[in-house]
């Protein structure tokens, strides 16, 4: 089982992935409802669906740009605003080194300052940072395979034994309890397998719950109750 992409369900699929593509300098590829900016071994891909459902709470994940100079980060801050991001106020202080925006589909990302050590060697998309309990990121680092990279003040962090993208989960705010549910997310772990069924079957002794079937596969829920999809590779 692989990590195919983080989903994200927006208003306009093509013009969500356009941006991306042209922020990430990757390709954009056309979907079924939607369309993927794909990744490789150790960058994580961006699928985007179009839908209708608009956001119920505030979003579980975001993603963390790298910059490798103050220059790289005002260079990368100022194509995303040209490519119809914008600014995003979420109570960062006045004087935070990292740049708070949202894609044209609302989305947040952060620019990272240089020098950065906990995402040294990352790759330029070095995070994916999720609103999570520790036992969840318990539960990703069992499903996906990866190393534990990070296990500190109820923050968890896992990585690809490749390197490249981080994914980390983390109570903001100060603690448990995870912050309750209301809704369905707008952003999911796209995930396949050459066998749904007995990935189903694992998922299920580590901790997922299974929800409905897909054409493809499978939909599941993650210990914190975050959706994910399982999809036949």
């Amino acid at each position: 089982m692989r990590l195919e992409a983080v989903r994200f369900d927006v208003a306009d699929a093509f013009a969500v992935a356009a941006f991306w593509a042209a922020l990430l300098g990757r390709e954009v590829r056309t979907e079924s409802g939607g369309a993927s900016v794909p990744g490789d071994k150790a960058q994580v891909g961006l699928r985007f669906v179009t839908s209708q459902t608009g956001q119920v709470g505030r979003p579980r994940l975001h993603l963390h740009l790298t910059s490798s100079s103050l220059e790289h980060q005002r260079r990368t801050v100022g194509t995303a605003l040209r490519l119809g991001g914008r600014h995003r106020d979420v109570g960062q202080a006045p004087d935070a080194t990292h740049v708070v925006l949202a894609d044209p589909g609302g989305n947040e990302l952060c620019v990272i300052e240089p020098g950065n050590n906990y995402l040294a060697g990352t790759g330029y998309l070095g995070e994916v940072t999720c609103d999570g309990s520790r036992n969840v990121g318990m539960f990703w680092r069992d499903a996906l395979g990866w190393p534990l990279v990070w296990d500190k003040d109820e923050q968890t962090a896992v990585q690809s034994p490749l390197g490249g993208t981080k994914i980390s989960w983390d109570l903001w705010g100060g603690g448990p309890p995870v912050e309750r549910m209301s809704g369905r997310n707008r952003q999911f772990f796209d995930l396949v397998t050459a066998d749904p069924a007995s990935e189903t079957e694992r998922l299920v002794s580590l901790g997922a719950i299974r929800l409905s079937d897909l054409s493809d596969g499978v939909e599941m829920a993650d210990p914190d109750g975050n959706e994910f999809g399982l999809h036949t590779d």
